[in-house]
């Protein structure tokens, strides 16, 4: 099979967790759980010349992440993670760090010429000068019925307003979005009072989606595509952390896609590889070969 380009765009930056720092990122914990179903994916970003930001690269390059990565005169991204009793992470974001300022370049419009499925998020957007860079890069991928964009909402300390909401879903052709964001965006949008499903019919139709992907945490999680709707529980495991378990679910789902799985079988597929996640500690655990093999 010919390999296809997955590309994960937006923060990179060190989760620092009560047992130490760990890489992180939605990008980079994307791109790397693609990789690991065998296709060629890269993370964009940009780091700091500092400490901090060679640490990244050496730990990309050891877990042979493909990257994208532009040196910037700001410092490198670092969140503040604690767990509270479920494991369940609270964030404190670093501001004008590296990855609010990821510079749009001649080599990353080549990179976007090539790719076949970009996955970016709200919170990269927060600052103009990345948010412009990743428009200019959607604005320069194939233009064809093939291509996916995903639009993973993660809204963050109010890092995102109903601008930038509204011109990413127009601009995706998949919307990952989690239960209590879709509380957040149906107020913005204007609609509190109808059920979740509702919801999510109306978003799928409003902006044209192929599909709208819907997590609620331990009750399950939902698919939406024009006429039908997949639903799969969500497995009882023993949480390590939820760090990065919802960008595996988002890689598992659009590289089992990617090689020609139905809806269907990529969102079981999702599911045990986030409840894998879910484990671990940190985002980016080796997954066992049953998970990632055909």
């Amino acid at each position: 099979m010919e390999k296809q380009l997955v590309i994960g765009m937006g923060e990179v930056l060190w989760d620092v967790l009560p047992e130490g720092k760990k890489l992180g990122g939605a990008p980079c914990n994307f791109a790397y759980h693609v990789s690991q179903f065998g296709l060629d994916s890269c993370a964009v970003s940009a780091i700091g010349d500092d400490a901090l930001g060679h640490e990244i690269i050496a730990n990309l390059d050891e877990k042979k992440v493909r990257y994208h990565i532009d040196t910037v005169p700001y410092p490198t991204g670092t969140v503040q993670v604690e767990l509270d009793q479920d494991g369940v992470p609270q964030y404190e974001i670093k501001e004008n760090v590296a990855w609010d300022n990821i510079p749009y370049t001649a080599p990353l419009e080549r990179l976007a010429e090539q790719t076949h499925a970009v996955c970016f998020g709200s919170l990269a957007q927060r600052n103009v000068v990345s948010r412009n860079t990743i428009n200019r890069f959607l604005d320069a991928m194939p233009d064809n019925k093939d291509t996916l964009v995903v639009f993973d909402v993660n809204l963050r300390q109010g890092f995102y307003n109903k601008e930038i909401l509204c011109n990413s879903m127009e601009r995706c052709n998949i919307l990952k979005i989690n239960d209590e964001e879709l509380v957040t965006v149906s107020r913005l949008f204007g609609y509190p009072g109808i059920d979740l499903q509702d919801k999510c019919w109306i978003l799928l139709g409003k902006y044209n989606l192929k599909m709208l992907i819907l997590t609620c945490g331990i009750n399950g999680s939902y698919v939406f595509t024009p006429g039908n709707v997949s639903f799969q529980p969500t497995p009882t495991v023993e949480v390590a952390d939820t760090v990065g378990a919802g960008d595996s679910f988002t890689a598992a789902f659009i590289a089992s896609i990617l090689k020609g799985k139905s809806v269907g079988e990529a969102h079981r597929k999702a599911v045990e590889v986030s409840a894998y996640v879910c484990t671990q500690n940190g985002a980016m655990p080796v997954l066992p070969k049953t998970l990632v093999e055909d």
